[in-house]
């Protein structure tokens, strides 16, 4: 019996900073229709480990309409005016912001409802995968399986802040005090 040949896996690349190129196009962060019926704001802060602005992060989300139904409609790079697509891209700002146009999706079933989320930047091996949940319905978050398998400081990670205008305010912070929970996927 010959031995199993083993490799060593081949390590990671790490993003950026050129990896914008061929990723935006045409009003990508416009999920849904600036100020159309439903539509609000998802914006943010990306934030390093050492609590500094991340200038050349992508963020970008997908999440159901405000039904909790998933968008079927093909081209999710579709921006025609009306069309709510699910999905959005968005690059971080000098300062760290990104902002989204979308819709907030609703929950089903008695679950709250969510932004799928992956978050680009340099010196990450990989994109990393997390979630922005909507706040409000306190019963559904606490139901949540992945919220309720969290300490509530993990949690906080998580779920968004209701903004003074009705908008969504979420930050991500990629290590140190407050990271945000991520994903393996």
């Amino acid at each position: 019996m010959t031995p199993a040949k083993t490799h060593r896996a081949t390590p990671g690349q790490t993003v950026g900073p050129f990896f914008a190129y061929g990723l935006a196009y045409f009003r990508q962060h416009e999920v849904a229709f600036p100020h159309s019926p439903g539509a609000i704001v998802l914006s943010g802060t990306v934030f390093d480990g050492a609590g500094a602005p991340i200038p050349d992060a992508l963020v970008e989300i997908f999440g159901a309409d405000a039904d909790g139904s998933v968008p079927r409609a093909r081209g999710a790079f579709r921006r025609d005016g009306h069309t709510f697509t699910g999905f959005g891209r968005a690059f971080t700002d000098d300062e760290g912001h990104y902002e989204f146009w979308t819709r907030e999706p609703g929950g089903i079933h008695g679950r709250p409802g969510f932004f799928a989320a992956i978050v680009f930047a340099r010196g990450l091996p990989d994109k990393l995968h997390t979630r922005i949940y909507v706040p409000g319905d306190a019963d559904a978050l606490a139901a949540d399986p992945l919220l309720s398998s969290l300490d509530e400081a993990e949690r906080a990670s998580l779920v968004a802040t209701r903004t003074p205008d009705g908008y969504l305010s979420h930050d991500i912070r990629l290590q140190g005090e407050n990271e945000t929970v991520f994903l393996a996927f």
